[in-house]
C-alpha cells in the first residue's frame, strides 16, 4: 500500500480530514484534496476544518495555522505535522512585546496580519488577511479611526500607500518574500516582456512598484488562470507553483529572482519551514495524534473575537 493510501486509511479510520496551505509540496495538496480536504489560505483551512463534520483537523502548514484552526474550532482536535514548523512573521512578534507596543499607543485600532500567533490575534481588534486587508483597513481608516498594524512592514507599507490610512507599522518581515531583489526582477522583465508579473504584497515596495498584479495567494492563482498572458514571472513561495500548473496547465511560470548581496541561489524562494510538511510526517501524525494543538481558552475567545469582525465584516 503507498504512503498516501495509508494517509487516507488513517483519515478515514480517525473521522479526519487533511488541509493543506498552498505553499507546501504538490504531494500534500493533491492528497488533501483527493482524500476530501482543502488547499488554500490559512483562513479558509481553518473554516474548512470549521465547516466540516470531521472531528480531527491535519494541518499542513505552519504552527498558526493549527492556531487558527483551533481557535474557530475549540472543540475538534488539531494536528500539525512538525510542531517547529513555524513562521517568521510569527516570530518577529512576541506577544508580551507586542502587548507593551499597543499599550503605547492606546488610540489605534490593532489590526494584525494572520501571520501571528494566538496571543497576538487575542490582543487585536481585528484579524485580516492579505486579500482582506486594504479593505479593512480603507474601511477603518474612512470611519476616522487610526492603525497599528502588525507584524509584517512590507504588507503594512503597501497597505498605506494604497488607502493613505494613518498606520504605524510593527517591523516584522517574510523570510521568503524579502528576498526577492527589485533590480534582478527588472533584468528577468526585460528578458521576457511578455510575461506578467505577480507580486505577493508581503514582498518589498521596489518588488511590489514592478507587478502587474499584486494580490493575495488566491488572487495571484486567479490571475494565472484569467489572465491573458502565457507566460508568468511569480513573486510568492514557490510551493504555490503546483496550484497555478493545475489550473493553468499550459502556462509558463518563472521564479521571481532572490538573487543579490548575500544570496547564494537565483531563487530560494521556499519557506523553510513549510519544506518542514512531508507525506512521512503526515502518517507518523495521524498514527501517534502528536503535535497537538492546544490555546488557553481565555485566549482563544479573544483571538476568535478578532477573528469573527472580520469573518462578519466580509460576509
Amino acid at each position: 500500500m503507498s504512503i498516501q493510501d495509508q494517509i487516507k486509511a488513517e483519515l478515514k479510520a480517525r473521522n479526519a480530514v487533511l488541509v493543506a496551505h498552498y505553499y507546501v509540496s504538490g504531494d500534500l495538496q493533491t492528497l488533501a484534496e483527493e482524500s476530501g480536504g482543502l488547499v488554500s489560505d490559512s483562513l479558509e483551512m481553518a473554516r474548512f476544518g470549521q465547516n466540516c463534520d470531521a472531528d480531527t483537523i491535519i494541518v499542513a502548514g505552519v504552527k498558526f495555522m493549527g492556531e487558527t484552526a483551533k481557535i474557530l474550532s475549540p472543540e475538534k482536535t488539531i494536528l500539525v505535522l512538525d510542531e517547529g514548523a513555524t513562521c517568521s512573521l510569527d516570530e518577529d512578534c512576541p506577544a508580551q512585546e507586542f502587548s507593551d507596543f499597543c499599550d503605547e499607543h492606546p488610540d489605534r485600532k490593532v489590526v494584525v496580519y494572520a501571520n501571528t500567533s494566538a496571543q497576538v490575534k487575542a490582543r487585536a481588534d481585528w484579524v485580516v488577511t492579505s486579500g482582506s486587508a486594504l479593505t479593512v483597513v480603507r474601511h477603518l481608516s474612512e470611519q476616522g479611526e487610526k492603525i497599528l498594524w502588525a507584524p509584517d512592514k512590507h504588507l503594512g507599507h503597501y497597505v498605506q500607500t494604497q488607502t493613505d490610512a494613518d498606520m504605524i507599522l510593527w517591523q516584522g518581515a517574510c523570510v521568503v518574500h524579502e528576498r526577492f531583489k527589485a533590480d534582478a526582477l527588472a533584468v528577468l522583465k526585460e528578458r521576457h516582456p511578455e510575461a506578467a508579473v505577480l507580486v505577493h504584497p508581503e514582498s518589498p515596495q521596489a518588488v511590489v512598484d514592478l507587478a502587474d498584479v499584486v494580490g493575495s495567494t488566491t488572487a495571484l492563482i486567479n490571475a494565472v488562470k484569467d489572465r491573458g498572458e502565457s507566460s508568468f514571472i511569480v513573486a510568492t513561495d514557490n510551493g504555490i507553483f503546483h496550484k497555478m500548473h493545475e489550473v493553468a496547465p499550459h502556462k509558463k511560470l518563472i521564479e521571481a529572482p532572490t538573487m543579490g548581496e548575500g544570496a547564494d541561489c537565483e531563487s530560494c524562494a521556499h519557506c523553510e519551514w513549510m519544506a518542514m510538511n512531508t507525506l512521512d510526517n503526515c502518517l507518523d501524525t495521524l498514527k501517534t495524534g502528536k503535535n497537538e494543538i492546544l490555546i488557553n481558552s481565555d485566549i482563544a475567545k479573544k483571538a476568535k473575537q478578532s477573528i469573527q469582525k472580520l469573518l462578519d465584516f466580509t460576509a
